[in-house]
């Protein structure tokens, strides 16, 4: 599997699909011009100068722009492996981050090791970049689980399915540790749907009035399942921060390079006592919702095909390739690391043992309780009655 092309996924829109591009396009710009974007990396890998960020990727050495490329490959290695797992009846479900790699690798290697993650349900990468083994963000989506890792152990947070909750958390963790005076940050992860939630809108009141260490980043990836982004605002959605008292910005979601410098801005920000901070990064849902999701039904091929041209990690390979920062040999090495990582995630998830069905009981109330333990006997003879029907 070439892990680089996104055109061998491509999926086909159905007769009856109608393109909706040139009226997104209206509507996201109106009443003004379209924004511009911080962008360090143009789509065909250019390096462009930019005043205010530039220097938060001074330093960066070609060794490093290498590693990126390597997390951004691998990241969606495992996820093709992960859709293919769903598809194929391992897996109930899957979210798939395909487009979305830059986005989430550029602002995961800004994190410091103190600094904590508070995810939604779609962020590999970054979960790549905390340390995460891929093959346990896999137990939940097959059920034997309900979440994979110790979230203290990583500094990430498991993944969160009520959309738009994790802000919350991540802001009164922010405050707790404000309090402590400790002068690490937080991330909350979340995307454009998710940004009109109720939840989100407390949580950018309480962040700004108790000036906590925390960075909102909401991937725009322009669809919320079905709904366009223009059915969910009227302005771009970084401006909303105006509104609570704090900054926000606009970054090219595929640029890698920006959305590292963007990030390590945002997050000196907050170390320094200045609050928190809205990062958008404006990207793209290359393919599905989730493995449940038909996108085909509702999205344009043009639309998608327009923004394959700006292939996160095609951009980032042009920039390796014109600066003489790598060589044909580390692309090989790569692809067959690359493989080698789907094959073992593919025969992890396979091993993976039943869960213990009794195990939902532990843990309800700190000291027992009457009912639980009522449930937990019912729950056994039910179980039992398998066996005897199995010996009859």
């Amino acid at each position: 599997m070439t892990v680089e092309s996104t055109a061998a996924r491509k999926p086909r829109r159905s007769a009856g699909t109608k393109s909706t591009a040139g009226k997104r396009t209206t509507a996201r710009n109106a009443p003004g011009a379209e924004p511009q974007l911080v962008q360090l990396l143009t789509p065909e890998g250019e390096r462009v100068k930019n005043a205010d960020y530039d220097k938060y990727v001074a330093g960066i050495t070609p060794e490093e722009l290498r590693g990126l490329y390597r997390d951004m490959v691998l990241t969606r290695r495992f996820d093709a492996e992960a859709t293919s797992l769903q598809r194929q009846g391992e897996l109930g479900l899957w979210a798939s981050l395909l487009g979305q790699e830059a986005a989430q690798i550029g602002s995961g290697r800004a994190l410091r090791d103190d600094d904590y993650v508070f995810p939604t349900y779609r962020e590999h990468g970054v979960a790549w970049c905390r340390g995460v083994d891929p093959t346990n963000l896999l137990g939940m989506f097959r059920g034997v689980n309900n979440g994979g890792w110790d979230p203290n152990g990583n500094n990430f947070h498991l993944y969160t399915i009520v959309i738009g909750s994790q802000t919350l958390h991540a802001t009164g963790y922010a405050m707790g540790i404000a309090k402590d005076g400790a002068d690490s940050a937080v991330i909350a992860y979340f995307g454009d749907g998710a940004s009109s939630q109720g939840d989100v809108a407390e949580s950018f009141t309480f962040s700004a009035v108790y000036n906590a260490p925390v960075v909102f980043f909401c991937q725009n990836n322009q669809w919320a399942i079905s709904e366009p982004t223009e059915k969910q605002t009227r302005v771009p959605l970084y401006q909303r921060a105006q509104g609570f008292g704090f900054p926000g910005v606009r970054v090219d979601g595929n640029d890698v390079l920006a959305c590292l410098a963007v990030t390590r801005w945002a997050l000196e920000r907050a170390r320094n006592g200045e609050g928190p901070t809205l990062v958008e990064a404006y990207t793209y849902r290359m393919g599905a919702h989730t493995t449940s999701d038909d996108p085909t039904k509702y999205r344009a091929d043009e639309e998608r095909e327009a923004w394959e041209a700006k292939d996160p990690i095609l951009r980032l390979r042009r920039h390796l390739a014109a600066a003489n920062h790598t060589d044909e040999g580390f692309f090989a090495e790569l692809e067959a690391e690359s493989e080698a990582l789907g094959r073992r995630v593919r025969e992890a998830v396979r091993a993976m043992p039943d869960p213990d069905h009794f195990a939902i009981f532990e843990n309800v109330y700190a000291d027992g309780h009457a009912l639980v333990d009522e449930e937990r006997a019912q729950f056994a003879a039910y179980q039992a009655s398998f066996a005897d029907e199995g010996g009859n």
